[in-house]
């Protein structure tokens, strides 16, 4: 082992000596002062300090981040080898078709498949592919598990044979919880040891990257780690370095504290408003300040969860006294909590109430005690909506243009009504009638707090009288077993239950899609009257398209508040005023007479939350349920692909891969195969959700013998290429500008004009032999860490995107595939220069001198001969993105290095 800083040492706990490598070395080397480092650049500096070997890391690197400062015109480029990896089924599927795929290109290249495998630990939790077939009934969870392994069965096959033929890798089935509340509550250790090849048991850190974008719940146990696409995610598994820009570690001080009934969720709703409105992109987010003191650690890891939302890479909570209480509640042993303590104390690790604060890049503060009941929506979850605003907020939002993310509807279209029902139990519906509540997703389930409100709002309602509209698709979908276990304790679950909201699965359903079909009737009335529906979901994401095709209105909110939604059955109603409905003595019922205390809260959980719980629910987390074990699947290191599946198919990355690399080449007589403007997310490039019939991808699996019932999700196809190219640019949401005011995966193709899917279009430019590019405007790539929003355009013929922003993970991904990111310089976009999408494009300046963040010339020509010239910035950061660039991605720049290490 290498020790190039002297900094490596002993440690005892418990009677028991570890190594670690101390921090203060390099205080006392001259090279920094800790107390003035962000505790999230100390963790980094620790990884790089301990990783250093003068090949992938170097000591040049460890100097950088040791000589972090606040404020600096130009951060280096840094590298960054997490301990772990974790991933969930949509995004990991794919990862593992990615590395079968690399071990077939190995073998037929000559070398030892067995060179690719995971060399740091992978956990992948399934929890992404439960849909909310059936509800409102006692048996709806065991009916939608029943209907999950019938349409998964070949997905779950591969991945049990990935179990076996990968080393490091583990499997958590379906039916046990959502990734990152498997993480918070049982898969991390803060602090992670490992034998080292002197045979020293080594301590360092617990960090980790995912392939979920809100793997950033985890930084409020403390731990360091946060979103990227699989392609990079395989790249860490494979030993590879993330190469980053050392970042801006932005201040987020708390102070004061929550008033009364104010819940975690007003919370993170707040903070993620500001630090949007702020600009926090690239950069960390750490918060400090007396507020930490005051918040539980469910409530951290509820406003660390949205750090995507709010644009930053993480948003961090050092470990504390509460830290150490969660470990204990959450089932961890009493000698990995004193190591937890010892090590971090150690290290300068660990927040005390008076720990002098570091020094930050900028900070925001906010009053604990200024924050106040909110929603988020209808379209993004960064727009805030004050509860007491929420009617004239909608109302607007019914005649506010699209561009303004309103719906733009005519004065005679806002009176439109539809009848559901007969017999003398019709119920009429209208624009913002709430059709699905949702008790859902890891920001919220996760947090005992929200959801004991909301089990104590709906025992107060029935005590009351009160019924939920026969319109609302209710649903409760817990992150863990946990949950299940204190709301029956406390018996809030029959409470749930009597209004509709029994337990639906144990993933994350409607927060990602998978919100299952609307009764018929209902979306008859929707389509029929063209209703704009809304949802009220306990989620994190709320952009068009994603929770259901036929809802146009989606907010975000706490749990106790989609129960009070449902009850009220519209979002046009200001609930401050305005009654939910009437008792059994037909007295009108506000929220106020429904809405628990925070002392009744804590009561609750004081009594029914217990250690227990927890070790008996992660006891044996990795079997499964019978119908798991069940499930035969096929053994050898090779995969033998079946080219008749829809599920899984060999993809083509690498079939032409030769060792040398191609010279670079500029782009010329580009077409552009789709026009943007702002906000255009990864849902929009390369949806989750339901699969038309009558879409590019709908219309293959027809051909191919599948039934439109059996399509299951785009996010459950994505183990095969072929049906995944298709669904590109597929959202039926989607805005081209091509094809204004047209929604839905439609383009033109150039020079005839003629209309048509993108997806055709794309091979058609292909056939043809022209390269294609994207344009858009601000926020290119805004949500999910989805590489298939990368992939996709790359299988299309994609060869870059010209934005005026890129959200990080995003513009990652697209380095990661080969396809280059370009920004218009600042002040410029495709309207001001005169672009409308029908111009041939040169991009000048693309060689084998490339240098990171170079500046390219493009040449726009129009059909009458002018020319439009323009700079644009290439996005490739660091001397190492360049070289990934050159070599077609990250996967294919590995691949290449494996087998030379081989040969």
């Amino acid at each position: 082992m290498y020790d190039f800083f002297k900094a490596r040492d002993r440690l005892t706990i418990d009677g028991r000596t570890y190594t670690y490598y101390r921090l203060d070395a390099l205080e006392k080397a001259g090279l920094t002062e800790l107390r003035r480092l962000p505790f999230s650049i100390r963790v980094l500096l620790e990884a790089a300090l301990r990783q250093c070997n003068e090949r992938e890391i170097t000591q040049e690197d460890v100097r950088h981040i040791a000589a972090w400062k606040p404020m600096d015109a130009s951060r280096p480029g840094i590298p960054f080898l997490p301990a772990r990896v974790i991933m969930q089924d949509f995004t990991g599927v794919p990862a593992v078709v990615d590395l079968a795929a690399m071990r077939a290109a190995v073998a037929r290249l000559g070398g030892d498949p067995k060179v690719i495998n995971p060399l740091v630990p992978v956990d992948l939790v399934i929890d992404h592919s439960v849909q909310v077939d059936f509800f409102a009934t006692p048996d709806a969870l065991l009916r939608n598990a029943e209907v999950e392994f019938q349409r998964n069965q070949e997905r779950y096959r591969f991945l049990k044979w990935g179990q076996q033929a990968f080393r490091n890798f583990r499997v958590v089935p379906p039916m046990t919880g959502i990734v990152h509340q498997v993480n918070l509550e049982y898969l991390a250790q803060v602090v992670m040891s490992t034998t080292d090849e002197e045979g020293n048991e080594v301590l360092f850190p617990d960090t980790l990257v995912g392939t979920d974008s809100h793997t950033t719940m985890i930084n409020g146990l403390g731990v360091v780690g946060w979103g990227v696409g699989g392609i990079e995610a395989e790249a860490v598994m494979l030993g590879q370095p993330m190469d980053m820009l050392l970042p801006d570690v932005i201040g987020f001080k708390l102070y004061g504290q929550l008033r009364e009934g104010v819940t975690a969720t007003d919370l993170v709703l707040t903070v993620t408003q500001m630090l949007r409105k702020k600009g926090v992109v690239d950069k960390f987010v750490e918060f400090f300040g007396p507020g930490l003191d005051v918040l539980s650690l469910p409530d951290r890891a509820t406003v660390a969860n949205m750090a995507p939302e709010y644009g930053a890479t993480m948003g961090f909570f050092p470990v504390d006294a509460e830290t150490l209480r969660y470990l204990r509640l959450s089932g961890r042993p009493e000698s990995l909590i004193r190591r937890v303590e010892a090590y971090c104390r150690a290290q300068g690790l660990f927040r005390d109430a008076d720990t002098p604060d570091p020094e930050f890049t900028d900070i925001l503060e906010l009053d604990l005690g200024t924050v106040e009941p909110s929603l988020a929506g209808p379209k993004r979850p960064q727009d805030r909506v004050p509860l007491s605003e929420m009617k004239a907020a909608f109302q607007k939002a019914l005649t506010a243009p699209v561009k303004e993310r309103g719906y733009e509807l005519p004065a005679e279209a806002l009176e439109r009504r539809a009848t559901i029902g007969s017999n003398g139990n019709s119920v009429e519906m209208g624009h913002g009638s709430v059709v699905i509540a949702a008790i859902t997703s890891c920001t919220n389930t996760s947090n005992p707090s929200v959801m004991v409100a909301a089990g104590l709002v709906a025992k107060k309602a029935l005590e009351k009288g009160l019924k939920v509209k026969p319109y609302v698709k209710t649903s409760l979908a817990p992150g863990s077993r946990v949950v299940v276990e204190y709301l029956q304790s406390a018996k809030l679950l029959e409470a749930l239950a009597a209004l509709g909201f029994h337990v639906v699965g144990f993933g994350c359903t409607t927060c990602i899609g998978n919100s299952g079909p609307l009764p018929a009737e209902v979306a008859r009335a929707i389509s029929t009257s063209d209703l704009v529906a809304a949802a009220v979901i306990s989620g994190n994401r709320n952009f068009e398209g994603r929770v259901h095709p036929l809802v146009k209105a989606n907010f975000l909110a706490s749990p106790p508040l989609v129960v009070a939604y449902a009850l009220a059955g519209t979002v046009d109603i200001d609930l401050l005023h305005e009654p939910l409905g009437r008792d059994t003595q037909g007295q009108p019922v506000y929220l106020k007479d429904i809405w628990p205390t925070n002392e009744e809260v804590r009561q609750v959980i004081e009594s029914n939350l217990r250690r227990e719980m927890f070790l008996e629910k992660y006891a044996h987390v990795f079997e499964g349920t019978e119908m798991w074990q069940a499930i035969d699947a096929p053994g050898g290191e090779l995969y033998e692909w079946d080219e008749t599946s829809t599920y899984i198919h060999h993809p083509p990355y690498f079939e032409n891969l030769s060792l040398e690399v191609p010279p670079l080449r500029e782009i010329r007589g580009a077409r552009v195969l789709a026009m943007f403007g702002d906000s255009i997310t990864t849902d929009h490039i390369s949806p989750a959700g339901n699969i038309p019939p009558e879409s590019p991808a709908g219309k293959w699996l027809i051909e191919h013998g599948v039934a439109p019932k059996d399509f299951n999700s785009y996010g459950a196809r994505r183990g095969n290429d072929l049906v995944m190219v298709r669904g590109t640019f597929a959202n039926i949401r989607l805005k081209n500008l091509l094809v204004a005011p047209k929604e839905g995966y439609w383009t033109r193709h150039f020079p005839d004009g003629e209309e048509m899917t993108i997806f055709d279009a794309a091979m058609k430019y292909k056939a043809e032999g022209v390269p294609v590019i994207v344009i858009a405007g601000k926020e290119y790539g805004t949500g999910s860490s989805r590489d298939w929003a990368a992939k996709g355009p790359a299988l299309q013929g994609v060869r870059a995107v010209i934005a005026e922003s890129f959200e990080r993970i995003h513009r990652s991904n697209l380095v990661g595939m080969g396809v280059l990111p370009l920004r218009f310089m600042d002040g410029q976009n495709a309207e001001r220069l005169g672009l409308d999408g029908s111009e041939v494009f040169d991009i000048e300046g693309l060689h084998d001198g490339l240098l990171p963040r170079s500046i390219l010339n493009v040449r726009a020509r129009k059909a009458d001969g002018r020319v439009i010239e323009f700079k644009v910035e290439a996005l490739l950061n660091t001397p190492v993105e360049v070289e990934y660039y050159r070599n077609g991605g990250i996967l294919h720049t590995v691949l290449r290095r494996l087998l030379r290490k081989a040969s």
